[in-house]
């Protein structure tokens, strides 16, 4: 075991403390996005941006100075889905999102993140390539759906390709979780 593995690392550092802030950011982006005008749109596109921002800044605060933590794990994800679930469903009760988008990403993400609690005991699956991409196009389709005044067009598309690399990362991932699995059995000589 290596000093760092011995190393206790508190739940209280400034990674967990900005994926906190992310889920507090979510109700004031939710409230913002529903008052009329275009400066309360303008205001829900700025909390959405810092929120967006902490998510990625939380991760990299974690691995660069090993602030990766049990709550952490659990509360990333959850933060990042309910950032992300909020924005879906809001903008499909305003009628701006067709309600099977908001069903279709939310199901994979959903399906997905209780996939990873239960792989938990064998392993975690890491992020990938594709993961990482899928939430950078949610993020844009997200944020165009948001400003007023976008085309509809350039919307649907950006939107169309979140959902199709949804899809595909979310069916990458079971088919990942099934060969963890069958390793994981074959491991304990099941």
């Amino acid at each position: 075991m290596t000093k760092d593995e011995r190393r206790v690392v508190s739940p209280w550092n400034i990674a967990n403390v900005l994926t906190v802030a992310r889920m507090a950011l979510v109700p004031f982006f939710v409230i913002c996005l529903f008052l009329p005008g275009t400066g309360w749109r303008l205001a829900a596109l700025g909390v959405f941006a810092v929120a967006s921002i902490t998510d990625h800044l939380d991760g990299e605060l974690a691995r660069r100075y090993g602030l990766i933590t049990d709550f952490g794990k659990i509360a990333d994800p959850i933060a990042d889905k309910a950032l992300t679930g909020a924005a879906l469903v809001s903008l499909s009760i305003l009628g701006e999102l067709p309600w099977w988008v908001t069903i279709v990403i939310l199901g994979r993400e959903v399906g997905i993140t209780l996939l990873r609690f239960v792989l938990l005991r064998h392993a975690v699956i890491p992020a990938s390539y594709g993961g990482k991409v899928k939430t950078v196009l949610q993020m844009a389709a997200i944020v165009l759906y948001i400003v007023p005044g976008v085309d509809g067009t350039l919307r649907a598309v950006v939107m169309g390709a979140a959902v199709l690399v949804t899809v595909a990362t979310g069916v990458d991932y079971v088919v990942r979780a099934a060969r963890l699995r069958k390793v994981a059995r074959q491991i304990r000589g099941e």
